[in-house]
């Protein structure tokens, strides 16, 4: 008898929560469902003239970002800033509907994606050595703010690697961490759920700055080919 209870005591629960509510462990800082871009900004880079496309399709009651690139570069970067040791933790649900031909994340002339999550840390000159705090004080007249301290960047590949972390062609300070690769997938939602702090220590071997930001981003410049992708939600927790 008492089993008999407990089972329809868990049916009962399963009834009234939702899984999507339930199952999902952790608490939330925020969730973007992309219903508008009021949250996000653009994100350019000196020189690239040609910019990616994000618009936000609707689809029923769902609605998702679509990101197109025709041998472009942009991205857009969330507004706020967030304290990465408070929520470490980052998922999302993204798709690809293809992957670049001369993709290479190895090669400078390769460094493109369909689409790709960038977790950017700001440089923090309490924890600058002199050297670091002349060159971002530098940096920081030329442009008016300073420059990130580092990056995350996590990828759909063109092609697998043997390492899932790959310094950036352009840059040691952008760590490209693959979590999907090639054409296996496309077409597919695919779920993603990072630990941020992990990634980094595994990455860069040291601890990151406190606080970071979200960008999104989908890019041909360099292969000079095209691509449309799609990012339903970003979630960050713990």
């Amino acid at each position: 008898m008492e089993r008999i209870t407990a089972a329809v005591c868990l049916i009962a629960f399963v009834l009234l929560f939702p899984a999507t509510g339930w199952c999902q462990a952790g608490v939330v800082l925020f969730r973007e469902d992309f219903h508008d871009l009021s949250q996000w900004k653009p994100l350019y880079f000196p020189k690239i003239l040609q910019h990616s496309g994000y618009t936000v399709v609707q689809e029923g009651h769902r609605s998702f970002l679509r990101a197109e690139s025709h041998a472009s570069a942009s991205g857009l970067l969330y507004r706020k800033d967030y304290r990465v040791f408070d929520y470490p933790k980052v998922r999302w649900l993204w798709k690809v509907e293809n992957v670049y031909q001369k993709g290479n994340a190895e090669e400078k002339s390769g460094d493109d994606y369909p689409i790709r999550i960038y977790i950017i840390f700001k440089y923090d000159p309490g924890m600058a050595s002199f050297g670091q705090r002349l060159k971002y004080g530098i940096a920081k007249t030329i442009y008016g703010e300073y420059p990130p301290h580092s990056s995350l960047n996590y990828i759909w590949a063109n092609r697998k690697h043997e390492q899932r972390i790959i310094s950036n062609p352009y840059t040691d300070k952008a760590k490209m961490i693959l979590l999907e690769a090639g054409t296996e997938k496309a077409g597919q939602w695919v779920e993603e759920d990072v630990d941020v702090i992990e990634d980094y220590r595994r990455a860069f071997g040291a601890e990151p700055p406190a606080e970071a930001s979200i960008a999104i981003m989908n890019d041909s410049d360099n292969t000079g080919e095209q691509s449309v992708s799609f990012v339903d939600y970003i979630e960050v927790y713990k």
